[in-house]
């Protein structure tokens, strides 16, 4: 985990090495500092030689400067290192997650990815921020304070080393107590975000049905455990700064107690035993000692926290696509045609049940395919094998002759248009939305597939026309309008293969038909794949499919299933009245 997470320090290294360097100057500056006023004490203001005391005030002066310069440093390298670094963990993550496939995807929810690349970041960067600079601070200021101290009286000072082994037994009781705790907390974040994101989602079927109340409770629940989980993890940390503080005061006590003895007994001479300048020595060393094991205990604690957020950081970044492009892959689609050979196909290894099952399939270049069936009959699965959004589980999906794991998966998708069942369009105007299909589109091809899908017409009815500003997730247009600028963005691919899973849902008849016709006419050559609940849109088409429960139920024209299946025929009926399709 630490080897994969360092991947990502890249361009920080420098700034990575360079705080332990000024964190070790500025430990040596603080070491120094008590040596120098031991002098001062003993040999300047004890025997009243004013020269000496300027001497020693100033090498002090010099060396709180230094320290403070070289903290600085630490500080200001330690703040570029850690943000950087976190830079590159959203960076990381968001690109692996850009590769994902449809079936990666589902291993993850939204809002866990969400809080992995926001609170979970965070706590890694704090941490790595204490990793460079306190993690190494402590232990060398312990390390150089000890030494010091033993220089000084070694009597004295093996009361510290008494302090070291309690400390650290409490904290490891502290850790292994608190880890568990944290690790569960993140995982309710996730369910925190998900109720939220949710609730932001269906805001208007919740005011729709007076839901508020319902959707408050449900956020108080999860809030009230997060809440009830971190007092717990929290209450036994708490328990490292009475544990830090008796220790300390234990050391002052026992210091003063042994050293003022020593001072008596040898007449406060340092020449003959321990001096009043070297007892306030050892008492600063202790606080400083003392300081650097509360700074260990505080960056064991801020690792503990963040120890669960790296394991799901690790995650992402481990997490490989399981569609991946062969050696040498396929760079050109021949043509649009299309073919299903044995087709098997299911979400997860180990679900009991296929999702299709049995699929045998032929589409020529060019051909109108409808596709229909009840809801759950695989209908969008069927399509999603074609652009290789999955991989079948067994049997083989072709496109121009040619397996599409084949394929690389860039060059096939340029040349399959998929406008799904939900639309979605993006926060920018309406222009920057259709050039998704064609970033170099020119104004007159955005306006001829503007036309094509019937959009043209009602985008000039905005003030600003195709500059008009698109909010997120298209909330100040229409359904229909949405739909309609979805499939002007997949035409202006100019695909072999164009695929509708029910994208004219949201618009009426009249224009669903307008929509048809204009394709048949302008594309001619293009292969169109129609999923639609309404045999209006498809009875037109070349040949039509009927699914039923992830199984190709019969295949043929308009008239023929009205003669052979009894599923269609059943379909066309509920949606006939007085001899009329109903709209």
């Amino acid at each position: 985990m630490v080897k994969r997470l360092a991947r990502c320090i890249r361009q920080y290294k420098k700034d990575s090495i360079l705080t332990p360097v000024f964190v070790s100057l500025e430990v040596v500056m603080e070491v120094i500092i008590p040596l120098l006023m031991a002098n001062l004490i003993d040999y300047g203001i004890d025997e009243g030689n004013m020269l000496y005391i300027i001497k020693m005030g100033t090498a002090l002066l010099i060396s709180a400067a230094f320290s403070l310069l070289f903290g600085a440093l630490a500080g200001k390298k330690a703040a570029s290192a850690s943000a950087g670094f976190a830079k590159n963990l959203r960076k990381d993550m968001y690109y692996n997650v850009q590769d994902f496939s449809f079936s990666n995807i589902d291993k993850f929810s939204t809002a866990s990815i969400v809080t992995r690349l926001t609170t979970d970041v965070t706590n890694v960067q704090n941490s790595y921020q204490m990793i460079i600079r306190m993690a190494i601070r402590a232990p060398i200021m312990m390390i150089f304070s000890l030494t010091a101290s033993f220089s000084i009286d070694a009597k004295l000072s093996l009361i510290f080393l008494c302090c070291i082994p309690v400390l650290g037994a409490g904290l490891w009781l502290i850790i292994q107590n608190a880890f568990p705790i944290f690790e569960r907390v993140f995982r309710t974040y996730d369910k925190l975000n998900n109720i939220v994101q949710e609730n932001l989602r269906g805001i208007r079927v919740v005011k729709a049905f007076v839901r508020e109340d319902y959707e408050k409770q449900k956020f108080n629940n999860i809030s009230e455990e997060i809440y009830k989980d971190f007092s717990k993890a929290e209450k036994i940390i708490a328990f490292n700064m009475p544990l830090m503080q008796f220790c300390m005061y234990t050391c002052m006590l026992l210091l003063s107690w042994f050293g003022a003895r020593a001072i008596v007994a040898s007449g406060g001479n340092p020449n003959t035993g321990l001096s009043t300048g070297e007892l306030m020595s050892l008492i600063t060393y202790a606080m400083q000692i003392l300081t650097s094991l509360m700074a260990i205990s505080m960056v064991f604690v801020m690792i503990t926290i963040s120890r669960a957020s790296a394991e799901r950081i690790v995650e992402i970044l481990d997490e490989k696509s399981d569609l991946a492009n062969k050696q040498n892959p396929v760079m050109k689609v021949k043509d649009g045609s299309i073919k299903f050979e044995n087709v098997r196909f299911t979400y997860s290894k180990n679900a009991d049940k296929l999702v299709l099952d049995n699929i045998h399939l032929d589409i020529k270049a060019g051909e109108t395919v409808g596709i229909i069936g009840g809801t759950g009959s695989s209908k969008s699965s069927l399509v999603q094998l074609i652009p290789r959004l999955y991989d079948v589980t067994e049997g083989r999906v072709t496109v121009g002759g040619v397996d599409v794991r084949d394929y690389d998966i860039e060059a096939l998708r340029q040349e399959v248009s998929v406008v799904l069942q939900k639309n979605i369009l993006f926060s920018g105007t309406i222009k920057e939305n259709l050039r998704w299909g064609n970033e170099n589109a020119t104004d007159e091809e955005i306006i001829h597939s503007c036309k094509l899908a019937q959009a043209h017409e009602f985008i000039l009815n905005f003030p600003n026309g195709y500059d008009t500003y698109i909010e997120q997730g298209g909330t100040n247009v229409s359904g229909g309008q949405k739909q309609r600028l979805c499939i002007a963005r997949a035409l202006l691919k100019k695909p072999k293969i164009l695929i509708f899973d029910d994208s004219t849902s949201a618009v009426d008849t009249k224009t669903d038909s307008l929509i048809r016709r204009a394709l048949q006419e302008e594309i001619p050559n293009t292969t169109k794949l129609i999923i639609a609940q309404r045999i209006s849109s498809i009875q037109e088409a070349d040949k039509i499919v009927v699914m039923d429960e992830g199984r190709i139920s019969a295949i043929g024209t308009h008239e023929e299933l009205l003669k052979t299946s009894s599923i269609y025929q059943e379909v066309f009926q509920s949606q006939m009245k007085g001899g009329k399709q109903n709209e």
